[in-house]
């Protein structure tokens, strides 16, 4: 079960009550002293309100807000809900305490009685199970019971100016370890107010397990051991969520060689947790994983036979660092990672589609701008820069020369003259990412890898964002305007010279002016062209206001600066101008908690199959990372090499970890998120939609495609559309980018992927190419494509052409003595037509004496030659390049028997060869990593 299926769960159970003294509060009377600091902590709430006798007057955040959680009424099935329940509603989780407050203290309700407390209905309806539709809730005489009681007897007071903040969360032990089933430990937590007040809140605090099947809790901190393995339980109080790891060893009986220690500072973070976990790493892969495995991961593409061939045979030590290089810098890498950036940034063409003036380009130069920059090695925090910061005119550029750039690039063939631009703002103006909100959330989703739509509703239950932390941060985003009709102030009067151009001074609107702009552009004019504008209207109108009433001697009021918040940010940003330049700077802090981290988790996972945190774009504090020392260190040492994303590639594949068997042993056989062995992975749609073409094309045509990209899925899909996006794309889950969200993609086997590979016209066109490999193989052994019914569609002809001559035998036969000799001539000549057809094609042709005899005694037979009598290594060669080119490795013994036999049995060599091709590519092997 996941976490949010126990969050949900637990919701109504709630929060327990916590009690912290500040000056306004009596101190506990029986302080306890933390053994690890020697520092004073008081006592829980439930002990210090045991027996009624306690004076404290708890704290409506502290302790009210808390136990109304602990009891269930601000969950999401009572009065937490949207609508609330029984014309009462309370903040979802209770985060909101001004407006719980004033709920419960509403005088029409009499929920809070100072007054006459015992009749106050927060008492006495959850003592009633008749009474209170959520049946009973507390006993009478109870902790929770004298706590509520105790705070409305004091004049239930809540101090709406000031929330108190809690510097930490300090849960004692800070890790568990098990070892064995039948063990239990009990969680402690201190609360670290920022007035130095420190409090045992074991009993305040939310309990939550990332998977009971390995460590269940209680609601009381009770954490007892389950399976082997390792996962976190999650400690929520206040604001804070803490997550705890939690291991059982494996317990195994053999005993398994230990591979050699690597020195790689991935390998030792990695081991580290390993050593914890009673587990023993796989061996290292073969040659022939590694160099499929890297090609497909670093490039998207799959490696060349001649490659493989080349690398098998290499002795060097070093060869597989040099590898790594080579495909660094090959076209793939660019072409790949540009795909994979464009899908985390949001390029849609579906969102696109009126950003820019012509039609079905805005994608085009997205994905362009990144390819360039990648193959460039730029660092990654120049290209976020670039996408952040951009604007649409180069520096001293005039709008009229930005729009002829614009229309020139946006011609196809010309996207480099965009890519050539320092900015990229298309990223501000898609339709989905307009308002606010929408660009808050995608914000975060591309650059910070968290998910924070929660907060926009309520307070985010696995994280620390509240709605007014949402709403704060999107205020940053309210004033940048990228519509398609928008342009600087400056720039108006030349785009309405450039539009009456266009129409002929016609007054055309909306779709009739849009269609006259393509037309326009398509025809080669310079069209118009949006631009982002930062809007400081309201800021500067209040200004000029200001202004004016002072002229007047009037008294004007003063000026407000709206201001934003950046997320867990102290320091409010002021609106009165862009504010992104405070947000780059922020995204380059190197105690900036997400933006390294987001992308060296998502580029690990690209390597692994799955993150140090998983879902890669949701990085919330209860999701917490399976090795956070290994991404902390990772990240740090990102920015140390200036965010170089080729560095960052480089050290993940030269690492043991990544080099990892498949092949699993009794300790790790059912790991598969601590790296200890490789883990099988279906590859992404667009790599699966190449490796098809690459591996049925000719080595000719398959190296012009690696060379040039533009036939490749990877360099952004194969049409460049993703609204005619290819079947096969479809299929196997390309992402939808309908928004930033890592969910747009799907690497789901799904039974149509099955379908697709086996009996799609595609595949199969692909496998007869007259440009593909088994086309090129039959010239290679010196077997024309016509030779002995080779080609299947090349002996059906032969057939046809059989079947019309032996008609026409028929009928001579037929014919009189006169007639025959009438039509003699026209029989011989048409019948040497036949046979030079049928000799061109590779078959023997009987005499026309003996076929005028008995037409049907004629058989189709091959030409013997020499081209028929091949060595036999010649085929065993061909069957060892069908595996190279699929598998990326050398058939085994039987494996190659097999197929030399089965293109033996087969009609054709040809038909047996692209039998062998369809088999290849529809194994598990070729579909998966490995």
């Amino acid at each position: 079960m996941n976490l949010g299926t126990h969050f949900i769960a637990i919701v109504g159970v709630g929060l327990i009550v916590a009690f912290v003294a500040d000056a306004s509060h009596a101190k506990s009377p029986n302080p306890s002293i933390d053994p690890a600091t020697n520092e004073t902590v008081a006592q829980p709430l439930s002990v210090r309100m045991a027996d009624g006798s306690s004076k404290e007057v708890p704290d409506f955040q502290r302790h009210i807000t808390p136990l109304l959680g602990r009891l269930g009424c601000n969950g999401r099935a009572c009065h937490g809900s949207f609508q609330g329940r029984g014309d009462f509603q309370l903040s979802l989780f209770g985060y909101d305490f001004r407006a719980d407050h004033a709920a419960l203290l509403d005088p029409d309700t009499g929920r809070v009685d100072t007054d006459d407390v015992g009749e106050s209905l927060i008492l006495a309806k959850p003592t009633d199970a008749d009474m209170h539709e959520g049946g009973k809730r507390l006993d009478v005489g109870s902790w929770q019971y004298h706590t509520l009681r105790n705070w409305i007897a004091a004049g239930a007071s809540f101090e709406t100016q000031t929330i108190d903040a809690l510097d930490r969360l300090e849960i004692q032990p800070s890790e568990i370890q098990f070892q064995n089933e039948s063990q239990s430990v009990s969680l402690t937590a201190i609360a670290h107010w920022a007035d130095g007040t420190r409090e045992d809140v074991t009993d305040l605090c939310r309990f939550t397990t990332n998977d009971d099947a390995i460590a269940d809790i209680d609601e009381h901190g009770l954490v007892s051991s389950g399976e082997t393995g390792d996962t976190h339980v999650v400690i929520a109080y206040d604001r804070a969520v803490v997550p705890i790891p939690v291991i059982r060893r494996v317990a195994i009986q053999e005993s398994i060689p230990s591979p050699e220690p690597s020195d790689h500072p991935i390998d030792q973070l990695i081991q580290v947790k390993l050593d914890k976990l009673g587990i023993t790493p796989s061996n290292l892969c073969d040659d022939s994983d590694f160099i499929r495995r890297a090609s497909l991961d670093i490039t998207g593409t799959l490696p060349a036979a001649a490659d493989v061939r080349a690398f098998l045979a290499d002795t060097r030590p070093d060869k597989r660092e040099r590898l790594v290089d080579e495909l660094l810098d090959s076209p793939g890498y660019a072409a790949w990672w540009a795909t994979r950036l464009a899908d985390w940034t949001g390029n849609s063409d579906v969102q696109l589609n009126n950003a820019l003036p012509v039609r079905g380009s805005a994608s085009r130069l997205w994905y362009e701008w990144l390819r360039v920059r990648l193959e460039d090695n730029l660092p990654y925090d120049q290209i976020v820069e670039g996408i952040v910061m951009a604007d649409n005119r180069e520096e001293d550029e005039s709008y009229l020369q930005y729009c002829k750039t614009m229309t020139d690039a946006c011609r196809p063939g010309n996207e480099s003259q965009f890519a050539e631009r320092s900015g990229m703002p298309l990223y501000w103006a898609r339709r989905n990412f307009q308002k606010p909100e929408e660009r808050a959330i995608g914000f975060a989703y591309s650059f910070l890898g968290i998910r924070i739509e929660c907060a926009q509703c309520h307070k985010h239950p696995f994280d620390q964002w509240s709605k007014d932390d949402f709403d704060q941060f999107a205020k940053l985003f309210k004033s940048i305007e990228a519509r398609p009709n928008t342009v600087a102030r400056d720039s108006r009067e030349q785009r309405d010279q450039l539009i009456s151009k266009i129409t002929g001074q016609e007054k055309l609107r909306n779709g009739d002016l849009r269609r006259k702009i393509y037309k326009a552009a398509q025809q080669g004019e310079t069209v118009p062209f949006p631009e982002l504008v930062y809007n400081t209207a309201a800021y500067q109108a209040q200004k000029k206001r200001a202004k004016a009433r002072a002229k007047k001697n009037q008294k004007a009021a003063p000026i407000s600066i709206p201001e934003g918040l950046i997320l867990g940010q102290s320091d409010s940003v002021a609106l009165d101008r862009d504010p992104r330049g405070d947000l780059m700077a922020w995204l380059r802090q190197d105690d900036n908690p997400y933006f390294a981290k987001a992308i060296v988790n998502r580029v690990w996972a690209n390597y692994f199959g799955i993150g140090i945190i998983n879902p890669t774009d949701d990085m919330n504090l209860a999701n917490a990372p399976s090795n956070a020392e290994l991404l902390d260190e990772l990240a740090k040492r990102f920015i140390d090499s200036g965010y170089d994303l080729k560095w960052l590639s480089r050290e993940i594949t030269t690492s043991d970890a990544y080099q990892r068997s498949m092949d699993s042993n009794a300790s790790n056989r059912h790991d598969d998120h601590n790296f200890a062995r490789h883990v099988p992975r279906r590859l992404p749609a667009e790599v699966i939609h190449d490796a098809v073409l690459l591996a049925t094309q000719s080595s000719e045509e398959a190296d012009r495609m690696r060379g040039e990209m533009q036939q490749m899925a990877i360099a952004n899909g194969v049409t460049q559309n993703r609204n005619n996006r290819s079947f096969a794309l479809q299929v196997f889950g390309q992402s939808e980018r309908e928004s930033n969200c890592d969910c747009d993609r799907s690497d789901s086997p799904s039974l149509l992927q099955s379908i697709y590979l086996r009996n799609d016209f595609e595949m199969y066109r692909q496998l007869g190419s007259k440009d593909g490999w088994v086309t090129q193989t039959m010239k290679s052994l010196g077997l024309e494509s016509g030779d002995a019914g080779v080609d299947p569609q090349i002996q059906r002809r032969a057939e046809l052409f059989q079947r019309q001559t032996i008609a026409k035998l028929k009928r001579f036969q037929r014919m009189t003595p006169k007639q025959r000799r009438t039509n003699r001539d026209r029989i011989r000549e048409e019948y040497g037509r036949v046979q030079d057809k049928l000799e061109r094609y590779g078959f023997a042709s009987p005499g026309l004496a003996a076929l005028l005899d008995d037409p049907d005694a004629w058989e189709l037979e091959r030409i013997e030659s020499d081209k028929d009598n091949a060595p036999e290594t010649s085929m065993d060669q061909v069957v060892d390049d069908a595996y190279l080119r699929t598998l990326s490795r050398y058939p085994d013994d039987g494996e190659r028997e097999t197929s030399l036999q089965f293109i033996a049995e087969s009609k054709s060599p040809q038909s047996g060869l692209e039998s062998l091709m369809w088999a290849l590519v529809n194994t598990k092997e070729f579909i998966i990593t490995h």
